[in-house]
């Protein structure tokens, strides 16, 4: 029997997030890079979780939340990249299609 490393996804995983894949709507990246960003993130998260584990040691007196959140930071929301987006034009800028799809995305969650 070989045992695995805490931070190898289980297969099941694997074909979720394959099947997550094929289901995306945005088909930019090819399978293989999708998956192994997937699965870095996912060990990457797998190693966090053991150390916060290790540090709730109440001798250590660390602080697990501030850990996660500097080291998992949210990413900005699609209103604050549109914000940064607008907020950093220059005279004569023309937004990129990427820019224009994610100001657009933005807008369209708004309230009529």
């Amino acid at each position: 029997m070989t045992e695995h490393s805490p931070i190898t996804p289980p297969p099941e995983l694997v074909q979720q997030w394959e099947q997550d894949w094929h289901h995306s709507k945005v088909k930019h990246v090819e399978l293989m890079p999708y998956i192994a960003v997937q699965a870095a993130q996912w060990g990457a998260d797998q190693e966090l979780e053991a150390c916060c584990e290790w540090l709730q040691d109440p001798d250590l007196n660390v602080d697990t939340y501030k850990l996660r959140a500097t080291r998992r930071p949210k990413p900005p929301s699609l209103k604050e990249q549109a914000l940064s987006l607008v907020e950093q034009h220059e005279d004569g800028w023309r937004p990129s299609p990427k820019d224009w799809d994610t100001i657009r995305r933005a807008l369209e969650q708004l309230d009529d």
